[in-house]
């Protein structure tokens, strides 16, 4: 017993000296111009969840569960801003291994006012970093939307936070990532949001079950001109998604809001154009929808290709993705909520495979900025972006089940009762009204 209380002393102490120790960082000089861009950029990315995410989402539900819907993004975004404080940002970014970071930033103890990276401060790259964080979960949301528990929604949340998208986080974005360091091309989340997000909600849309009546039932959105709405909040924050994570006001973020807005008009055009020809109406949420896949599927490209590419990708984005939804709820008959998986998954995985064919210099007015240093063919970046997909893909899969299950172990149960869940959400767990909208 003796032996464990000082163990338990020993740790504490550590973390302790850890908070209240800043790391000496080298000195260099804040770059005011990126600084500004960044600081706008963050700004950006957060109106991309609240209130972008939560009012695309909840126009998307019927109306006794709207609440629930912005509930959930509401709740995520203060959940996850405290963790990144206590531990998820130095798990992430701090230096760690090849496999996470280390506690040498918790509770942000060294991120002084004083401290800087990049020529940016180390403050506003926290920041930014966590803006990233709060949007992966948040997404997830739309695939169990309706009937899980907020009390279930909350714990799997923090706990996939710390389970899946810190660790990925590391593997791509931290210079001792393993990722990383194999060169592979995710500029802004291909893999680390999209990826992460989309397979989580596939795997949550499994385990949590279909909706009472899906698919016998028509479930449409009860608000198209709110989810039209966020929507465009969407688009426009994710310049600073996108155009941000240059981390520099430069060229390089220049040329990234350019292709994202490319991709954007041209995977809802596409999106459009197909469910014309086959259901021979378009639709509002169709082409909303379309938007979002281009903007999903060129984010991880953005830093590295040209307006050229970014077309073929955004077009490619809207076709794919489009019936990547027929086949999952028509098909495999699996209820993904809001089309989570086949929007943003898969728009992940085709984005990231695309960065490395259009990375290429040789494709002319196609071409990007080229391929990873110490990669020089096609088909060597072909390898390590599949390799990146196959292995979060994987990851993110199993550690979302587990996850999954233990939650329903410590909450008796995910879903809401069968009586709560036709009474609506918004009545059941919260005692507010959201028919009085």
């Amino acid at each position: 017993m003796k032996k464990l209380n000082s163990t338990i002393s020993f740790i504490v102490a550590t973390v302790l000296t850890a908070c209240m120790s800043p790391i000496a960082f080298a000195e260099e000089a804040i770059n005011q111009a990126n600084t500004a861009w960044i600081l706008t950029s963050t700004a950006l990315v957060l109106f991309m969840t609240l209130p972008g995410l939560a009012l695309f989402y909840g126009g998307l539900v019927r109306v006794k569960n709207i609440l629930s819907v912005l509930m959930q993004c509401f709740a995520i975004a203060c959940l996850v801003s405290l963790l990144w404080l206590i531990a998820g940002y130095s798990l992430a970014f701090g230096e760690g291994n090849a496999w996470i970071g280390d506690f040498s930033m918790v509770f942000l103890g060294s991120v002084t006012e004083d401290a800087v990276s990049g020529g940016i401060p180390l403050s506003l790259h926290a920041m930014f970093q966590m803006t990233f964080a709060i949007i992966t979960p948040a997404l997830i949301v739309g695939a169990f939307a309706e009937r899980v528990k907020f009390s279930s929604m909350l714990l799997f949340s923090g706990l996939w936070l710390f389970a899946v998208y810190i660790p990925v986080c590391h593997w791509v974005w931290s210079g001792s990532g393993w990722l990383f360091q194999k060169g592979l091309l995710d500029f802004a989340g291909g893999t680390v949001v999209h990826i992460t997000a989309g397979v989580a909600a596939l795997v949550a849309a499994i385990v949590v079950g279909k909706r009472n009546g899906f698919p016998t039932t028509a479930m449409p959105p009860h608000n198209m001109t709110m989810t039209v709405t966020g929507a465009g909040m969407l688009w426009v924050g994710w310049f600073g998604f996108n155009a941000g994570s240059a981390l520099a006001a430069d060229g390089n973020a220049a040329m990234a809001m350019l292709v994202t807005h490319i991709s954007a008009a041209a995977g809802a055009l596409s999106w459009m154009a197909v469910e014309w020809m086959r259901f021979r109406k378009p639709s509002a949420l169709g082409i909303v929808t379309g938007m979002v896949a281009g903007l999903g599927t060129i984010t991880p490209a953005s830093g590295y290709v040209g307006p050229g590419g970014a077309l073929l990708i955004g077009l490619s984005a809207g076709v794919v993705c489009f019936y990547m939804t027929q086949l999952v709820k028509r098909v495999w008959k699996i209820d993904d909520s809001l089309d989570v998986f086949p929007v943003h998954g898969v728009g992940g995985v085709l984005g990231t495979i695309l960065a490395g064919v259009f990375a290429s210099t040789e494709l002319g007015v196609f071409s990007g900025q080229g391929f990873a240093e110490g990669i020089n063919s096609m088909g060597e970046q072909l390898g390590v972006q599949f390799l990146g997909v196959i292995v979060t893909f994987v990851y993110t899969a199993v550690v979302t089940y587990v996850l999954l299950k233990l939650t329903g172990l410590f909450t008796a149960g995910l879903r809401v009762s069968k009586e709560d869940e036709t009474i609506g959400l918004d009545l059941a767990l919260h005692e507010e009204d959201g028919y009085k909208l």
